[in-house]
């Protein structure tokens, strides 16, 4: 009887860090599935990171992601006539077909192209509504903040006079 209740204890004693060991080699199984995940994901981006030194996939991903062209090459825009639909340039009044990407804009900055892309994005009608008038014709349309005229109120003959022919 002595026997037994000594096992007893014995058994009593044991069982919880027998629990204890069995629930941290579970745990510890689960992290080091999760470390060869890990170390699987850090090794495919580093092969990743490893082809942006590579000039030539630079190269490609700027073409593909940017649509550059390297100088001296010509980019054309490829539109499906299926989903393109009848569109008009609105600098021209032309059909858009394909072609040259807005060869107007050939030799302005890109940040000029970007915004004057951004001002005649969405908008329909004549080629005149669309653009609000030529670049060149900026000086007597309409200003960004809505007002009309030039920025400059007097030309730069008379300081008495101006744009509008109208006395100070």
């Amino acid at each position: 009887m002595v026997m037994f209740v000594v096992v007893l204890v014995a058994i009593a004693m044991l069982l919880p860090t027998l629990r204890a060991y069995v629930n941290q080699a579970g745990e510890l199984r689960e992290v080091q599935r999760d470390l060869a995940a890990a170390k699987e994901q850090r090794d495919s981006l580093q092969v990743e990171l490893d082809r942006w030194d590579d000039r030539s996939y630079v190269i490609a991903q700027a073409r593909d992601r940017l649509s550059f062209v390297m100088p001296g090459e010509t980019a054309y825009r490829v539109l499906d006539p299926g989903t393109a639909g009848e569109r008009l340039n609105p600098d021209t009044g032309e059909e858009v077909g394909p072609g040259l990407v807005d060869p107007s804009a050939a030799g302005l900055p890109w940040y000029s192209a970007l915004w004057h892309s951004v001002k005649i994005a969405g908008q329909e009608g004549s080629a005149d509504d669309a653009t609000g008038g030529t670049p060149a014709d900026d000086t007597t349309g309409d200003d960004s903040d809505g007002s009309t005229g030039t920025t400059d109120d007097t030309t730069g003959d008379d300081p008495g006079t101006t744009d509008d022919g109208g006395t100070p």
